[in-house]
C-alpha cells in the first residue's frame, strides 16, 4: 500500500460508532506467527481498546494482519486516536524493537450503518482462520475472539437469526 487510506471527509470518527478495521503488517510480513508475540499484540490491543473505551466484538490476528470489529463506547471515544494507540502499544513491545517496522502506515475501515448486524460482521472476522485454511473451526483459532460474548454465544447467534440480534 502506498500512502495512508483516506478517510471520509465529513465524519469525526468519535462517538458511538461500530467499525470494521484491518490493519496490515509492513511488507505483509507473517509477525503474528510467533505465539508470544501474537499474545502479547493481543493484550496490548485490550489495553487500548479500555483505555480508549472501546468495545472489541471480534479480533482476529491473522498471520500477516489484524481484523477488528469495534465501537466507541462513550462521546469521546475517537478512533483515529484508538488505530493509533494499538498499533504503538503493539509495535513497542514487538521484541526484534527496531530491526523492522511491524505495521503498514495507515489502517483500513468500514463504518457499519446502524442496519447492519454486528454478529454477521464478527463472524466474517472469525472465520477468517478457516477460510485461510489454519484451522477447521472458528473458535480454535488461538488469535481470535471477543471481548463481549463468549464463543457459545457467537455461535448460538450465528444459528438464528442474526439480523434481529441487538448488542445495544
Amino acid at each position: 500500500m502506498s500512502g495512508r487510506p483516506s478517510r471520509l471527509p465529513h465524519f469525526l470518527y468519535r462517538g458511538f460508532h461500530r467499525y470494521s478495521l484491518t490493519f496490515c503488517a509492513d511488507d505483509r510480513a507473517n509477525w503474528f506467527v510467533e505465539p508470544a508475540f501474537a499474545n502479547i499484540a493481543i493484550e496490548q490491543m485490550l489495553i487500548s481498546s479500555t483505555t480508549n473505551a472501546f468495545a472489541v466484538y471480534a479480533y482476529c490476528f491473522m498471520p500477516d494482519h489484524v481484523h477488528l470489529l469495534v465501537e466507541g463506547r462513550l462521546p469521546t471515544s475517537g478512533l483515529k486516536k484508538y488505530a493509533k494507540d494499538v498499533k504503538q502499544r503493539i509495535g513497542f513491545h514487538d521484541p526484534r524493537k527496531g530491526l523492522r517496522e511491524v505495521w503498514q502506515p495507515g489502517f483500513y475501515e468500514r463504518i457499519l450503518r446502524e442496519h447492519e448486524s454486528p454478529i454477521i460482521v464478527a463472524k466474517y472476522i472469525l472465520e477468517n482462520p478457516v477460510r485461510a485454511g489454519l484451522v477447521k473451526e472458528p473458535r480454535d483459532y488461538p488469535y481470535s475472539g471477543s471481548t463481549e460474548w463468549t464463543w457459545e454465544q457467537m455461535i448460538e447467534m450465528w444459528q438464528t437469526n442474526a439480523e434481529a440480534v441487538d448488542i445495544g
